[in-house]
């Protein structure tokens, strides 16, 4: 039987050999959550991925959200290399420019009977790069719109609409439909001798379909509190940052060294199953805290990982590294 994401995080936190939640962290950035959300700034119409998403009345929306979120994997270069741009954006908000730039040279990419048939050539166009750096796990890329393009067509009609209908306004099964559906979406791995579920890509789907619909219509999920955070690499810095998270000192030296850690190896699940627990720790508290305005784990983690890309230099400087791995789970 495998945990679910927050059962997940609660485990192997309790277990965890290289990294430590710390009581004092969570009340500081805690604290900070609770002024964020008070003054109106942390709420989902803020989230800096609006600029790029579509807004609820385009008919397109589920279909690049689901398209977008395939893709949703390891942008990460090293912190003294260029990385994959497009228009002048790195990471994911170069996927999002990519995809909207297709969209308005009228390629099909939103449809799953273009993109589950999508040659190399073409996918490399649509991924070309302001550099010469081509977007990482290329071939993986190609392969799970295949998968998903294909599995669309088969058990949902080729629609995005009807695959999010079937989970009847509940995030649960929605995110059951997805990683039972999709494999690539099934993010989950064994830790010490117990199966865990991450599930990354699956989650922000529901979160960003709960954030593009304002939590209404289609949107709506009268259950959206058990989705918990995306566990990424990039999250783990803002958490270090305000001293939630603490690395052993092996640990360190080897995300210092840029030493690759395997998907599903114990350092890494650590890392990210950990985020799980300390965002959910975090949720408690600044739920004590606030009477009447909304917290969930979808919101704290936009303003981890738009604390991260606002003060990366700083983080830099701090020497805060984030883990490398190449996977197709985030």
């Amino acid at each position: 039987m495998v945990l679910s994401p927050r059962e997940s995080g609660k485990l192997v936190a309790s277990l965890s050999k290289n990294v430590k939640i710390k009581e004092e962290g969570i009340q500081k950035l805690g604290d900070v959550l609770v002024a964020e959300v008070e003054s109106g700034k942390l709420c989902s119409e803020n989230f800096t991925q609006s600029k790029f998403h579509p807004k609820p009345e385009d008919p397109w929306a589920l279909d690049w959200l689901f398209v977008v979120d395939t893709l949703n994997f390891c942008f990460w270069s090293l912190e003294n290399e260029p990385g994959w741009t497009v228009e002048g954006y790195t990471g994911y908000f170069a996927l999002c420019a990519a995809i909207n730039r297709a969209q308005k040279e009228k390629v099909d990419i939103l449809n799953p009977k273009f993109y589950s048939e999508v040659t190399e050539k073409d996918l490399a166009k649509i991924f070309r790069s302001d550099n010469d750096v081509p977007i990482p796990l290329f071939s993986e890329r190609v392969k799970c719109l295949h998968e998903v393009g294909n599995v669309l067509l088969e058990n949902f009609d080729g629609s995005v609409e009807n695959l999010v209908k079937k989970a009847d306004n509940s995030a649960v099964t929605l995110l059951d439909l997805i990683v039972n559906n999709f494999k690539c979406f099934k993010d989950e791995a064994k830790y010490q001798d117990k199966e865990v579920a991450i599930y990354k890509r699956a989650q922000i789907l529901i979160g960003d379909i709960w954030a593009c619909f304002k939590n209404q219509d289609i949107g709506h999920f009268k259950d959206i509190d058990e989705i918990t955070m995306f566990a990424d690499y990039r999250i783990p810095q803002t958490l270090l940052y305000y001293g939630v998270f603490e690395y052993t000192n092996e640990l360190l030296k080897k995300l210092e060294d840029n030493e690759t850690l395997e998907n599903g190896e114990e350092d890494e699940v650590e890392i990210r199953a950990c985020s799980i627990h300390a965002v959910e720790l975090l949720k408690e508290y600044a739920a004590k805290k606030l009477k009447d305005k909304e917290i969930n784990a979808i919101l704290i983690d936009h303003f981890l990982w738009d604390f991260r890309r606002e003060h990366a230099k700083e983080i830099l400087e701090k020497k805060l590294p984030f883990h490398k791995t190449f996977s197709v789970f985030y």
